[in-house]
């Protein structure tokens, strides 16, 4: 259990911290930014969000860097992304915020590419994310993060910054989605 595999399973443990503040109605009061009024406990799911995106990107450098890779941080790394951006897709839609025909499109992507990696691990193979997983995967968490702070500043100007991101979003979701399953065409072929 290296400094990057903890910070991978802190990101986890900090998962239904952001959910509490998200979705468990509590009165801590409002603040207005131009046209935008964003609950207090939406401000705070907010930064506990960006600090969990931030170990996603902390544990990849120190596994570099101390040259701590491991196939347990290849495995948990993104699962614990998944789980982030997934509860944070889920509860935008529960609250009417996205469109969930966009997200359906994301979580079955991600199922897949789960699904993938399975049958890698019983191959003897461990699928580590790609280059164009990881602009994926922050398209995703920087609209959610638009999201969680009303598209402030942007929202001040009309700019749907937000939506176009989510797009974005949903568009690297399917180009990656492709991208392993193509990749990664023998394991499918040849597992037993």
């Amino acid at each position: 259990m290296n400094i990057a595999n903890k910070l991978t399973v802190a990101r986890i443990f900090l998962i239904p911290v952001f959910l509490i503040f998200l979705l468990v109605p509590m009165d801590l009061g409002h603040f207005t930014l131009g046209q935008a009024n964003i609950p207090i406990s939406q401000f705070i799911s907010g930064i506990i969000f960006i600090i969990a995106s931030f170990t996603d990107w902390l544990d990849g450098y120190y596994a570099r860097k101390l040259h701590l890779v491991t196939n347990f941080g290849k495995f948990l790394d993104p699962l614990a992304d998944k789980l982030l951006v997934m509860s944070a897709f889920v509860s935008f839609v529960g609250m009417n915020q996205m469109p969930a025909w966009m997200v359906i499109v994301i979580l079955a992507r991600e199922f897949a590419v789960t699904g993938l990696r399975l049958v890698a691990v019983e191959e003897g193979s461990v699928i580590a994310a790609s280059k164009i997983a990881k602009w994926k995967t922050f398209s995703q968490m920087l609209a959610i993060i638009l999201y969680l702070f009303s598209n402030v500043p942007f929202g001040l100007d009309h700019f749907p910054l937000h939506y176009i991101i989510l797009w974005v979003a949903v568009l690297m979701t399917v180009i990656s989605g492709f991208d392993y399953f193509y990749k990664n065409r023998d394991i499918i072929f040849k597992s037993k």
